[in-house]
């Protein structure tokens, strides 16, 4: 094998909570991820040139070893001792610094990639433990699906898969950093807690509305606050037939879940019309197989 295409899947937070901060710095959460059919595409070969070459569609994102996929490709290079050379080819779809987690998505696929064309026969498990060194995110996005996610969300516990839907995912043209929202989040102070133990119970009964109901992101608390943009784009889903919608993440992304295509089409359209909407998609959710 000389080459593999993959897709790196987004993420969305079905509920966010931080449960505290470290002495350490760090927040200890506790969230429901849940993957969507969203992706970019990675093609990954094997290279006589020697070192990483990273190319991409897209003018703004390093190509050096500030981009995660050259870090993951990296780690195992230099792990495995491979002489060879490896070029990869990023074809951006997830929205940049959107909560979505597309960049840990990507160095996911890079690890995956890398493991199986170099017959490195690392197991599911032994990359996710690489792939904390990278990013949070990364041993998730390696897992895919429906999952609990605690400590700095390395800490993971896989779900049944979340009741079908059909999500619309919206972007205003504003980039939120999530070290500011982590920064301004008074996290040992916060009043409100989602429910997340019993959005499990709706997830395990197959129950839709019972899940969507539970939804909640205490990082709302900070990236609201800052940009009221968002708190407008749930509303117009919420309008147009969202049985809810919430913040992704850090934000700023804004998805919305829907019982019919019918209704996520109605949101659609009417977030067309919206100024502040920059990116916009109608999706599913992913299930592992």
């Amino acid at each position: 094998m000389d080459e593999i295409n993959l897709k790196a899947l987004a993420k969305i937070n079905l509920s966010l909570d931080v449960v505290r901060r470290r002495e350490d710095g760090y927040h200890e959460v506790r969230m429901i991820m849940q993957t969507i059919n969203l992706y970019d595409k990675l093609e990954i070969k094997k290279s006589k040139e020697p070192g990483i070459q990273i190319t991409t569609n897209s003018s703004f994102l390093p190509t050096n070893e500030n981009n995660l996929v050259y870090k993951a490709a990296d780690l195992l290079k230099k792990e495995f001792n491979i002489q060879e050379g490896i070029s990869i080819h990023l074809h951006k779809f997830i929205p940049v610094a959107a909560g979505m987690a597309g960049g840990s998505s990507d160095a996911a696929a890079v690890l995956y990639g890398v493991n199986k064309l170099f017959d490195l026969k690392l197991s599911k498990k032994q990359l996710q433990e690489r792939g904390v060194k990278i990013g949070a995110d990364v041993p998730y996005c390696i897992m895919r699906g429906t999952a609990l996610a605690e400590g700095i969300g390395e800490k993971l516990t896989r779900l049944p898969s979340a009741p079908n839907c059909y999500v619309v995912i919206a972007k205003p043209g504003i980039s939120v950093s999530t070290k500011f929202v982590y920064e301004n989040l008074h996290a040992n102070e916060l009043e409100y807690h989602p429910d997340i133990d019993g959005m499990i119970e709706q997830i395990k009964e197959g129950n839709l509305y019972g899940m969507a109901e539970k939804m909640g992101n205490v990082l709302e608390t900070v990236t609201i606050k800052e940009y009221p943009v968002i708190e407008d784009i749930k509303n117009v889903m919420k309008e147009n037939g969202a049985i809810n919608a919430m913040m992704s993440g850090s934000g700023p992304t804004v998805f919305g879940l829907f019982d019919s295509e019918q209704a996520a089409k109605q949101a659609y359209e009417a977030l067309e019309k919206n100024p502040d909407v920059k990116k916009l998609y109608l999706t599913t959710m992913f299930h592992n197989k």
